[in-house]
Formats: C-alpha cells, structure tokens, sequence
C-alpha cells in the first residue's frame, strides 16, 4: 500500500472508530459542556499522545519482530475485527441502539462553562485535559482491543514502505481522532442545531460499509501476504 493510501484509508479507518460511543466520547461532552471548547483540543491531544508513544514503541521494535513472524496471522484477525465493528455499527444505526449521547439546552451549558472558568488555572485546567484524555483511553478495553488487532496489522503493512509509511499510517489515523473530537466539541459548545442523530447514523452506516472494504483487504492481505 502506498503512502497516500495508507494515509487516507488510516483516516477513514480511524474516524470510524472514533465515531463509536464510548468513555472518550462522554467524556469529551461532559468536560466541553463544563469548560468550553478549549476542552475538546487538550483531550484528544492527550489520547493521540498516548497512541504516539504506542506506535513509536511498535515501529521500533515489538512489529520488527512480529513483521517476519505473525503478520499475516494480524493482518487476518485485524480483517475480521474490522468486519465485527463494521457490521456492528450499520446494525446499531439502522436498529436505533447507537446515538449521541444527549447534553443539556445550550443557555444552561453556556452559564456552566462561564462559571467554571471563573477562577480557575489555566494551565492546570489543560494539563489535566490531557491527561485525562491518555488515561480514559488506556482504559477502555475497546480502545486496546483495536489497536491488538487492526492498528498492529496496520502497522505491519505500514513499515514496508519504512518511516514514510508509519507516518502517513499514524498522521492519518490522529488527523481522524482530531476532526471528529473537534466537531463533537463543537456541537456541544454550538448546540445540535445541524449534528443530528440523523445525520451522526448516517455516518456510521457509511463508515461501517467502509469497514466492510477494508476488513475484505486485510484478510486478503493476510491470506496472500501481499
């Protein structure tokens, strides 16, 4: 797979788990509805901090050794996990069991978040953002699941095209996490005037389809050892 394509499919890929609700998720809303939009950025940096170390460590070692070892064994299970969440988030959308989860009228939340920035440390209220961002994410079960699966038999594919590839993998897959948490916090500072439960299904269907494509290839990948 090339660099581009490892970077827009990673993208994709990545915003589609992203998308699935989860502590991250409530977690985001709840500090957004309290201290404004300055909430969403520091979160998410701290959960993409925390996945730069992860590939790093993978990159320079565990998947040096694993590339000439397993990889088709997690390029096959990665597939398939990709076909699980994918078929889990069209059902979930057509059968009504996923949505956003609801946040308070938007005056209320505007009052709430005036109120807890009076006062308060700067700095302190963005540290602890960030780390309550890497520290949600190491412990969701989801969050490791994935990455024991697709994101390390991404990560094997990744490193045959070297560093350039394991950066297009990784640039692709945070630029995700950073869109997605933006306009979730957004949509919480703003109200869901236009971010509607229609519109989030809608998206999940698609991604899940997507999903589909590229559980298809990693199992190929595996099989074949492309």
């Amino acid at each position: 797979m090339e660099p581009a394509g490892l970077f827009t499919t990673a993208f994709l890929v990545g915003f589609s788990g992203a998308m699935m609700p989860g502590p991250l998720l409530t977690v985001t809303i709840g500090e957004t509805a309290r201290n404004g939009m300055v909430a969403a950025p520091f979160i998410i940096l701290g959960h993409i901090v925390l996945e730069l170390i992860l590939v790093t460590a993978l990159a320079l070692g565990v998947a040096n050794v694993l590339i000439s070892t397993a990889s088709q064994w997690m390029a096959i299970f990665g597939g398939l996990f990709m076909l699980w969440m994918g078929w889990g988030m069209v059902r979930g959308a057509i059968t009504g069991r996923v949505s956003l989860p609801s946040h308070k009228d938007k005056s209320e939340v505007m009052a709430k978040q005036e109120q807890s920035m009076a006062g308060k440390n700067d700095w302190l209220l963005k540290s602890r953002l960030v780390l309550t961002g890497g520290l949600v994410s190491l412990a969701n079960p989801y969050w490791l699941l994935w990455w024991a699966t697709v994101g390390l038999g991404y990560t094997t594919i990744a490193l045959k095209s070297g560093t350039i590839g394991i950066t297009s993998f990784f640039t692709g897959h945070a630029l995700s996490d950073t869109v997605w948490y933006l306009m979730i916090g957004a949509a919480v500072s703003g109200g869901r005037k236009f971010f509607t439960d229609v519109v989030y299904k809608a998206i999940l269907i698609i991604c899940g389809f997507f999903l589909f494509g590229m559980g298809g290839y990693f199992i190929y990948y595996g099989v074949f050892n492309i």
